[in-house]
């Protein structure tokens, strides 16, 4: 059964060919088949399209205006196909990622440029907030992927570890010569303490302290790691850190890092995304990237 599309698209190459044998030819249709076709076409619109010459045809003035919307409609079905093609082939797309301050400049920004530099037409939006707010903006289809601190645990989403991070404290000069040795945690937590503010990995810092019967009360808290570095850089307490994230400040010796007796258990960075909603091309080779190189990143 011929459709109303192939119909249609019967009925243009008629019209640009002015010749029922001439669009057969390029069909790869008997003329016959051509002819019958184009009848049907006009009996369910209840007009005659073309006029039947000896040498060809030609358009009726009702053919000549339904053949101008036609030609439009299958050069707006060609483009879609091309720009289709194009987004499979990675030269257009657009992806979406909610990912925290921190993880953003610490982590993801290299793999950033890269990408950008490999698919330059690509397009990407950065949407920030917390790991909850992120997978919040996730569940609701506003980001296509979230880039966050695990552990998270909820059974709608695809979790995939990408890279340990170790939680640790770190102090100023004020405070050198009192952990010039190994802390214990309840030693530790009676200096003033400062740590970020609703956080996912503050609440694993806190989780764990409290399986040693510990219960954290910080001095401050703040809203970016960036602040945590620079309160303990003055001195004002002792800054619970992500250790990767704080290797420039321990590095050039404007922090230190306290040590501890028993380390805090290690933690992941990872990718989170729908389980049940399939990613588009852009944000799959994104993720394949990340995975790619996550073994040279520190």
């Amino acid at each position: 059964m011929v459709s109303k599309l192939d119909l249609y698209y019967l009925f243009y190459t008629v019209g640009k060919n002015k010749s029922f044998s001439k669009a057969a030819k390029v069909l790869y249709m008997s003329q016959p088949a051509i002819s019958q076709s184009i009848a049907q076409l006009e009996k369910e619109l209840d007009t005659r399209l073309f006029n039947r010459l000896s040498k060809g045809v030609t358009l009726t003035d009702e053919g000549n205006l339904l053949f101008e919307y036609v030609s439009s409609a299958l050069q707006i079905i060609q483009a879609g196909e091309e720009k289709l093609l194009e987004f499979k082939n990675l030269i257009l797309g657009e992806f979406k990622i909610g990912v925290s301050d921190t993880i953003s400049r610490y982590f993801l920004l290299p793999y950033l440029e890269t990408f950008h530099n490999r698919y330059p037409n690509l397009k990407f939006k950065i949407v920030n907030g917390t790991t909850w707010e992120i997978i919040a903006a996730l569940k609701a289809g506003e980001v296509n992927i979230a880039i966050c601190n695990l552990p998270i645990d909820d059974k709608s989403l695809e979790v995939k570890p990408l890279l340990e991070i170790q939680d640790t404290f770190v102090y100023g000069e004020k405070y050198r010569k009192v952990f010039s040795k190994p802390m214990k945690f309840e030693e530790l937590v009676k200096f003033p303490l400062i740590l970020l503010d609703n956080s996912n990995s503050r609440r694993y810092v806190e989780e764990f302290f409290l399986t040693k019967g510990i219960k954290i009360q910080p001095e401050f808290e703040l809203g970016s790691h960036e602040l945590l570095l620079e309160f303990a850089k003055i001195n004002l307490g002792v800054a619970c850190v992500t250790k990767e994230f704080s290797e420039q400040f321990l590095r050039k010796g404007l922090l230190h890092e306290v040590t501890l007796m028993e380390p805090i258990p290690k933690r992941s960075i990872g990718i989170c995304y729908l389980k049940n909603v399939p990613l588009n091309r852009a944000t799959e080779r994104f993720v394949d990237l990340i995975e790619e190189n996550i073994r040279n990143f520190f």
